[in-house]
């Protein structure tokens, strides 16, 4: 008697396995107290303009021609995972917390690039372009961004900025619009001057447990 064969398995796309796994692990969810760690895979809010960090393949018209990144109000959107990793050249373990002051690179999941700033004028307000960049998470030292915030780490619940390592331009938003291919979705630049417009939060994500180092130091801390 032939044996009954097993259906193939159930492959799913990156957009829906994401919010599933954030659904299934116990460091997953919706940011609140705790320090945001290396290898986490977080949604970046806009606090002003209420949108989330976003990229994906479709390429500026202008500029640089790189991959655009923008802005947009949907909360459930599958290309506004951003993983959180060591600057350039550099490695950050798993776990371990980011200080404030510490440069990383963000490197958006569905693509593998990077988001990266350069000397290209944005399409919209004429501001700095950032584009995302790079090739399976390699790109070069234009995709390094200084995390600013007050206190010792970059804590899920506080408002921070990104300051462009190389350009010293913040991560910003300041509501222009665009059309056609991507209407709708808010233009993301770098601002030379630090305002309400650079703030982000961290929201949706998977969140990496600190190292145990980071917990004892916490310990050591209390006593």
């Amino acid at each position: 008697m032939e044996a009954a064969r097993r259906p193939p398995p159930l492959l799913l796309p990156l957009p829906v396995l994401l919010p599933l796994l954030a659904a299934a692990l116990g460091a997953a969810g919706r940011g609140g107290p705790g320090p945001v760690t290396c290898g986490s895979v977080v949604k970046l809010l806009n606090v002003r303009h209420n949108v989330r960090l976003h990229s994906h393949d479709v390429r500026y018209g202008s500029g640089s021609g790189q991959q655009s990144v923008t802005g947009v109000s949907a909360a459930d959107d599958g290309n506004s995972y951003w993983r959180v990793r060591a600057r350039t050249a550099a490695v950050c373990r798993r776990g371990t917390p980011v200080r404030c002051g510490q440069a990383i690179r963000l490197t958006h999941l569905g693509t593998g690039r990077n988001l990266h700033s350069h000397r290209f004028t944005s399409p919209l307000s004429g501001n700095q372009e950032v584009s995302a960049f790079g090739e399976a998470g390699e790109g070069d030292y234009l995709d390094d961004w200084t995390v600013v915030c007050s206190g010792t780490y970059w804590v899920r619940d506080d408002e921070v900025r990104f300051q462009h390592t190389s350009t010293d331009v913040f991560l910003s938003v300041t509501g222009e619009q665009y059309g056609r291919p991507i209407h709708g979705q808010k233009e993301v630049h770098g601002m030379a001057a630090s305002s309400q417009n650079n703030y982000w939060k961290v929201m949706e994500g998977i969140f990496m447990q600190p190292s145990e180092a980071f917990q004892m130091e916490q310990y050591h801390a209390e006593l």
